[in-house]
């Protein structure tokens, strides 16, 4: 007879089930599954056939060269990441945007969902003086994947957009700053751009102010970038990517079309690239090796970034398009509702009006 585990509050908190851990589950068994199943949901990029061309084509090289492929599997990288990858990073964004970055800048993480654990955790939560900061939120909704990701309770607090009709049947969600406030307990700001679930893209603007109040505060602002420029550029508004010391940006490999090699990339100041590395270290030795060595050399020479500008950003596009006609022509003319404007990401965000149960 054995007798109840126990577990600690850890293990109780990110143990339980939870939405992101529902979430993956079933986009899991329906992309694995062997039924012909339409995914509607959950974020599992699309297989776009001539990014999948290319994939091929890279693993074959590898292949045929023998010793990166050997290397790529039977030895550990850094907890840092791929050298030769994070060289390329490097250098294509200083060329790309005149960021006055180095290697030291970057680190690689097992997907950016592993890096947010550690960067919110890292930032926020119970600190040794006995105080206790949070994450701010500036726009809600936000991604789902944040929810249970800190380790300690009430790690976020969040800000009630303001909502403009942009159109007949469309909306968009602003950040209120008239309502927004940084206190002594605020560690960061945090604001995925474009937004999953709500598609939504924060100004130029509200970019530049959030930076001046994080940099004014002492505070890091990390921004999303997932779905983002360069790479995947899954992006359908004019949007300028920043960076400097305090924000912490984070770049994704997954939804170009490789969310299996779970490649995050995180540039930041020295100190907090440096301590993403030892976090790494500790929960998993080293990150995954497949991403880095197919597109090290892709990222190098600007061909990922035409890639996706040429293949990704107008595949999702016309799907969203299409998405939008269909329901617009679907709609009963007397049910009051309105989309979100889509900017960008692979979802769309249906607000109805009067209905009368809950979401």
């Amino acid at each position: 007879m054995s007798l109840p585990q126990q577990f600690s509050s850890f293990g109780n908190k990110l143990g339980s089930e939870t939405g992101i851990e529902q979430l993956m589950t079933d986009l899991g068994e329906a992309m694995s599954g062997a039924k012909d199943v339409l995914m509607l949901g959950g974020g599992n990029p699309a297989h776009i056939s001539a990014m999948n061309t290319v994939w091929r084509k890279r693993m074959q090289e590898i292949l045929d060269t023998g010793a990166p492929f050997d290397n790529m599997l039977a030895n550990y990288d850094t907890p840092k990441g791929r050298p030769a990858f994070i060289s390329a990073i490097t250098h294509f964004l200083k060329n790309k945007y005149g960021w006055n970055i180095s290697e030291e800048n970057i680190a690689i993480t097992a997907g950016s969902q592993s890096a947010f654990f550690a960067l919110f955790n890292m930032l926020a939560g119970k600190f040794d003086d006995g105080s206790n900061k949070h994450i701010l939120l500036p726009v809600a909704p936000e991604y789902i994947g944040y929810a249970d990701q800190g380790i300690s309770p009430c790690l976020f607090r969040s800000v009630r957009p303001i909502v403009s009709e942009t159109r007949v049947n469309e909306f968009k969600y602003s950040i209120d700053f008239k309502t927004l406030s940084i206190n002594k307990d605020t560690a960061a700001i945090a604001i995925s751009r474009p937004t999953n679930p709500s598609g939504n893209v924060i100004t130029d603007d509200e970019v530049s102010q959030l930076s001046a109040l994080t940099k004014k505060a002492g505070i890091p602002l990390i921004i999303d970038n997932a779905y983002g420029a360069p790479f995947p550029n899954i992006i359908f508004t004019p949007a300028k990517l920043i960076w400097d010391e305090h924000i912490v940006l984070s770049i994704s490999l997954s939804k170009l079309g490789l969310p299996g090699t779970r490649t995050g990339i995180i540039i930041a100041n020295k100190e907090i690239a440096r301590r993403i590395s030892a976090i790494s270290a500790i929960i998993g030795l080293a990150n995954n090796n497949i991403g880095q060595e197919i597109t090290w050399p892709l990222v190098g020479d600007g061909t990922l970034e035409k890639l996706c500008a040429e293949h990704v950003t107008g595949f999702y596009l016309d799907k969203a398009k299409f998405a939008v006609q269909t329901l617009k022509a679907a709609m009963p003319a007397h049910v009051p509702y309105a989309l979100h404007k889509c900017e960008g990401s692979m979802f769309l965000w249906l607000w109805l009006k009067e209905l009368p149960i809950t979401s």
